[in-house]
């Protein structure tokens, strides 16, 4: 894709339901409107880069874009798995995203298990790819930034 890296940013909205109870493995899901803004020629598939949630530190994390078809959706979706683990649920922060690479096109499973094997893969992949330098100083972007006469103290 001519677009990587891609940065979006949106609210953290309630998914299906799916990604922490079928799967084991919570995704933070964008809003329609952040889906159907993604570049027009973007491919489905999974991607891989680095996300943070609220002002909160940035982390490793892979992204579903499209329709996941083991699931039928009739709704393109961005489902974002950061490898992190979160004490609460977010709903209702921000959600910033630098997609700094692309894994594999989606597809469809035989099975939930050999789905959640997939997605496993795509984790381990991913943690490998983030370490190497060029996705490494994505991660200090300045989209991640908080400036400064914006954080509050409570107040």
């Amino acid at each position: 894709m001519r677009h990587l890296p891609y940065f979006c940013r949106g609210e953290v909205v309630r998914g299906f339901g799916r990604g922490s109870k079928q799967l084991g493995i919570p995704t933070a899901n964008f809003p329609e409107q952040v889906v159907d803004n993604l570049p027009a020629d973007i491919s489905t598939g999974i991607y891989y880069g680095w996300a943070s949630v609220g002002n909160g530190d940035v982390h490793k994390m892979v992204v579903s874009i499209g329709w996941n078809p083991y699931y039928k959706n009739t709704k393109k979706s961005m489902e974002t798995h950061i490898m992190h683990t979160f004490k609460e649920d977010f709903y209702g922060e921000i959600l910033k995203v630098a997609i700094a690479g692309y894994l594999r096109p989606e597809k469809n499973f035989d099975s939930l298990e050999s789905l959640i094997s997939a997605i496993q893969g795509d984790i381990e992949e991913a943690k490998k790819r983030l370490d190497l330098p060029e996705h490494l100083k994505l991660k200090e972007d300045k989209f991640f930034q908080v400036p400064k006469s914006k954080i509050m103290n409570g107040h």
